[in-house]
Parts: C-alpha cells; structure tokens; sequence
C-alpha cells in the first residue's frame, strides 16, 4: 500500500494551524508517492466539491502535493479528506477512527473527515473571560448569611444544622424529582464571604439559578424576574454585584431557558401564583409557551420529568420576554450588574435563539459573557439532527469544557496515557477559535458529577447502588491519594488555556457521591485549610504571569506518566494576538508514584530553551515543576 500522510496539527501539513477566520487562506497539504493523482474532498452540510491538488516539491524523503483554499465569507464547519490515485490504486486518507485531528489514516473507503472551524472575523470574547478565575456556587449550600428563609414553599424542609446531609430526592413534594430540603444559603452569605473569594484568586463567580423556583437547585424555575424569597431580594442581587465588582469580581447567572416548572407564574399546576397560567386556560397569556397534546395533562416535558414542562423557543411571545422586550429577563439582570449568563442545556435551545439572546447581552453590556452548557466537543456537536454553531462567532462565547474534565479524571486516575490526554487538548485547540479557546470553563467538579476528591479517589460512587451513596466517605489513605491528586491536576488546570473553575468547597476538601450528595454543605470552620492554600497559590501563580493565561500552547507528551506544557509568546504577540512581552514557560507533571528524570531533547524548538539550560527535570511523584525560560 503506498505511503500517503497528512497530519492537521502539524505546519508542514496544514498552515496556519487551528479554526480560521472568514475570507482567510489555509494551506493543505499529504505526503503520497511521485506521480500520484491527489484530489481534496471539501464538503459542508449544503454540499461536496472535488479540488485537483499540484505537486509541491519533495521534503523529508516523501513527494508533498498541496492546495491553497481561501475560506468561505459566511462562518461554517468545512469537512476535508484526500483521494489519491497511486499506479491505479484508488485509497483515502481521512481522520483517525476517534475524530481528533493530528494524523490519520488510510481507508479503502471514505474515511472521517478532518475538520476546519470557519468563525466570523468580527468574533471577540471578553478579556475577562480569558484571564479569569471561576468559582460555581449552589447558593443554597455555600454561606448562610442570615435572614431570609422563608417557609413559604409547598412541603419545604428546612435542615436543623448545617452539617447535616442532603436529604434524597423522595417523596417531593408537588411531583417527582424535586430537591425541596434547605439549608438557608443566600445572598447574603455570598457577599459575606466575597474576602474569602477574592483571596482565593476569584475572579469570576458562576451562580447555579437564583430565580424564584419550588426546588433548591432551582432548575425548575417559577419566576424570572425575581430572586427566590429563600436567597434574597433583587436589591441584595444588586448589592451582590456591586460588592463583588469592588472585590475585582463577577457575576454570571445561570439560564434556565429550555423549559420552566410546572409550579411557576407561567405555568401555574397547582394554582399557587397569582396569574392565569398555562395549564390552567389555554386563554392564559402564556399558553402559546407549551405544547399541548392532551389539555392540560399531557405536554411536553423536559425528558419526560412532569414537573418540568418544555417551552417553545420558537414562540414569538416568549422570544420578546426573554429576549426582546425593553425589560427582557436577559436584559433586566444584565441591568441589574450580571456579567452573563450560563445557558442550561444549550443542545435544546435553537441556534439562532442563541445567537439572539447573545446579541441582546451584548447590547446591553458590549463586555458581558454568554457560555453553554455543552458535554462533548461545542464545535462539531450535533443536536436532535442538527450540526450546532456554537464555534462559529455568532452564538456563545465560549461552553464548559467537560472533554477536558473527563480527560483530566482519566490521566490521573490511570483510564489514559498522557498521550491520550494530550491527543484530547490538542483536538479542541483545533477545533475551536482561540478566542474561545482562551475563555473555556474549565471544570473539574460541578453539580451534575460526582465531588472531585471522589472522582480521583476510585469512590466515586458511579458504580455503587443510589442508596450507598450517603454514606460513602474516603478513608485516610484514599483521601490523602485523591488529595494529592487533585491538587497536581488544578495545577496542570492553571497551566492550560481557559478559566480555571473551582466548583464551591473542592478546594476546602468537601466529598460527595452523585446528586444530592455532591450539594453538600461548604464546611465552614472545618475546612482542608493547606489544600485551601495549595489552590491560592496555584491561581496566584496563574495570574502573576500573563504566560500561563495568554501564551501560546505546546503540549507534549514524552512518557506515558508524564505531561509537559509551554507557554509561548513570541514575535511580540500572544494566541490572541496582544501585544505581550516574548518569553517562555514549562509546566511538568509525573502522575505515577514513581520518580521519574526527564532528558530534554535539544532539537525539540519547543524545549530548547529548557535543555540548553536544564539537560534534564528531575520529576518527584505528582508534584507539580515550574521553569521558565
């Protein structure tokens, strides 16, 4: 079979590297035998075009065909494989079977495609986002400052002491899957422990819904213009905000936009709001929100959970009071000193929903923040049949970053190489605009998985019965492993691109299984104060050198056990194209609980600064080695 190569992550094969602007030229080239026939495949969703390919000249023992493409002027996914006809011998060459760039792979058939991300030249993302530090709260669970809980809520449990645990998810009140125990976290406790935070290194915060709701989680949402009585008020929002914008911090809300509770003004089940809802006339201003199959008892519902009915995004009511309407709910909170918005379950809002409501968080504060909630790659994602645009400049300004997460878990838990973890980051590097690229929320724990020390400990829970999930707590030896471990891991996070994010209390040792367990309370005054300590060190590393935010990033893999990753600024221009000072930083880490030495090649460009000085890194057991160049 002949030899035929293209690596997309390589220069030699594909320059520039990475998503590109709109109108711009990238050059592609595949390595095949003299005299071959190459041909580009180029396709999108609307069609397919076949492109001759010329023969370039010979380098590094292979014959190179190339092709020079200016791209589309409207942003887009292109989709690249090669046929080639070598001596009559008709062979493909395409992605590798994981889809992840890099090399591929030779097929006798249409292999996957290659990817190249088209984003719009007028996409920016706000600075913030791109040397920010974010920290998620479960507001119920993180302070209580006092005041205000109120037993107003049909079959509410309030909690006699702080420290006690979540109560499971049975017999809820008003239907199924309700969180309706309270622990009397609010706003105020926010703002009281903003001194914490801003010594912490935060400078974003993600607040899981505030908005009026039955539920604790507040996901199931009642009201959008009002604070849940049990948090606050719309004043101690306001207040929050502007206490916190005097700490150097933000504030990010989350949007519960794809659907509402059955206990809400809009809908109004069980007749507890003063309003005409949905389910209670179709003459109900807001009955055009919800689909109907049998009135009022059979609708649309959020993966079939009853008390939380779908909305019609496409409704043009609904639409002007999200969006539209001169006090919209996305304009009105932005008033209120929101930095942005967090979208739920972005895969089930339509595209140019997005695309609107960002447009009209833009207007209302050019430097406020739109991010989804996207699990697997945001650029290539596909929803009920749908390739999403999330990547392409008009929709979100950037998503959480799960892959990364799962990624991380794998490489220190033992599930992957380091190659393997690499192959994942250098996968979303090209595929996403490095504006968003910069700006992703870069998580590790979160309220939907399991806490972090148990993630890394081999407890998580994930494998054991619901019900053995209270109980289960890490015993000294797996605590101080998963200790260790995380606080190499948040390491290796603050040395990536992207938004480190500490979900609340990961940083002061709290456990947790799955939900309700990872809500737990923040352990005040029992608090893991080194590991504390350990994270602000980390972040303050991070935001002392603008390398570690804004460089330009290598990441390589010489040992199974071991990860390295530069930061670059050269030329006087970072990845985002800044002005910066040129230099260069080398961030290492050995997983195993082995020591490891590190020869550093010389002939490596992206080492050479580091071998010409150091030779060799000595590598202690997860223990994470600065140098800088």
């Amino acid at each position: 079979m002949p030899k035929l190569k293209h690596d997309s992550q390589s220069e030699k094969y594909r320059w520039p590297q990475g998503a590109r602007p709109c109108g711009s030229c990238v050059r592609l080239r595949i390595s095949a035998p003299e005299g071959a026939n190459c041909t580009l495949r180029l396709w999108t969703e609307k069609g397919e075009e076949k492109l001759p390919m010329r023969l370039r000249g010979y380098m590094d023992d292979a014959f190179l065909y190339e092709i020079t493409l200016t791209l589309p002027e409207e942003p887009v996914i292109l989709w690249y494989t090669f046929l080639v006809d070598a001596d009559g011998e008709m062979l493909w060459y395409g992605n590798n079977p994981e889809g992840l760039g890099g090399e591929g792979q030779v097929s006798p058939h249409l292999p996957p495609s290659f990817q190249i991300t088209v984003y719009d030249r007028a996409y920016t993302v706000p600075s913030w986002m791109h040397d920010g530090v974010m920290y998620q709260i479960f507001v119920d669970r993180f302070c209580d400052g006092g005041a205000p809980l109120l037993d107003k809520k049909p079959g509410l449990v309030t909690h006699a002491s702080w420290n006690e645990k979540p109560n499971e998810y049975s017999n809820a009140p008003l239907g199924s899957n309700l969180g309706h125990d309270f622990f009397g976290g609010n706003l105020a406790g926010v703002i009281q422990k903003l001194p914490y935070l801003r010594k912490l290194g935060v400078t974003v915060l993600y607040l899981n819904p505030i908005f009026d709701a039955q539920s604790n989680h507040k996901y199931d949402t009642g009201d959008y213009t009002h604070v849940d009585p049990t948090f606050g008020t719309n004043e101690d929002f306001v207040r929050l905000c502007r206490a916190a914008r005097a700490n150097g911090i933000r504030v990010m809300l989350d949007g519960v936009f794809s659907h509402t509770g059955d206990n809400s003004v809009y809908f109004n089940r069980y007749g507890l709001y003063d309003s005409v809802g949905a389910y209670q006339s179709k003459d109900s201003p807001y009955a055009s929100w919800y689909r109907f199959h049998d009135y009022p008892e059979e609708y649309d519902c959020w993966w079939g959970v009853k008390t939380l009915p779908e909305v019609d995004e496409n409704c043009r009511s609904y639409r002007d009071f999200i969006i539209y309407n001169e006090d919209s709910v996305v304009a009105q909170w932005i008033a209120r000193g929101a930095s942005g918005w967090r979208l739920d379950v972005a895969d089930e809002l339509p595209d140019d929903f997005i695309c609107e409501l960002r447009a009209r968080v833009k207007l209302e504060n050019p430097e406020a923040a739109v991010l989804g909630e996207v699990w697997e790659d945001a650029s290539n994602k596909v929803a009920y049949g749908q390739l999403r645009s999330y990547a392409l400049g008009r929709s979100l300004d950037s998503v959480m970053n799960y892959p990364l997460r799962t990624a991380l878990l794998n490489f220190f838990t033992g599930r992957g190489t380091a190659r393997d973890f690499a192959r994942t980051v250098n996968s979303l590097h090209e595929n996403y605009p490095p504006q968003m690229f910069y700006a992703l929320m870069n998580l590790i724990g979160s309220h939907d998985r399991a806490r972090a020390l148990n993630a890394l400990s081999g407890l998580s829970g994930e494998d054991a019965p619901k019900e053995t999930w209270r109980d289960l707590e890490l015993d000294g030896p797996h605590y101080r492993m998963a200790r260790q471990r995380l606080m190499a891991l948040f390491a290796l996070v603050c040395a990536l691109p992207g938004m480190p994010t500490i979900y609340y209390g990961d940083e002061a040792g709290m456990q947790g299984a799955g939900d309700p367990y990872n809500r737990g309370t923040y352990p005040w005054g029992h608090e893991d104060q080194e590991l504390i300590a350990f994270y602000a060190r980390t972040i303050a590393r991070r935001r002392a050198e603008p390398l570690w935010r804004r460089g330009a990033l290598a990441l390589l893999a010489p040992h199974p056990d071991v990860l390295l990753v530069v930061r670059r600024v050269e030329n006087g221009r970072d990845a985002l194209g800044e002005r910066a000072h040129n230099g260069c930083v080398l961030f290492a880490i050995n997983r195993s609980q082995t020591p490891l030495t590190l020869l550093l090649d010389p002939n490596d460009p992206r080492l050479a600064p580091f071998a010409r000085r150091l030779g060799e890194i000595a590598l202690p057991p997860l223990t994470p080695i600065y140098f800088k160049a």
